[in-house]
């Protein structure tokens, strides 16, 4: 199951939630404290306090662009469902 540490006042946040969504994509949000401080789950995840954060099995993502890169790379829409 893919987890996605997630703030929803967060634009890079969204931008991988819809693409998550445009790839039919099943997922786990984790909503995540506004202070970083208070994101002791992200940090243990990722050693780091910024959201987004991607977790699909032993993949760990922090980078907005490098998590869309992924999913669409990894999990690509299949072209009979457009």
């Amino acid at each position: 199951m893919i987890k996605l540490f997630n703030i929803d006042g967060c634009g890079y946040c969204a931008m991988v939630r819809n693409v998550l969504q445009e790839l039919n994509l099943g997922y786990e949000k984790i909503d995540v404290p506004w202070p970083h401080y208070e994101r002791e789950e992200v940090f243990e995840v990722s050693g780091q306090y910024t959201v987004p954060v991607l977790v699909d099995g032993d993949k760990v993502m922090d980078d907005e662009y490098d998590i869309i890169h992924y999913l669409k790379r990894t999990y690509p829409v299949n072209s009979s469902q457009k």
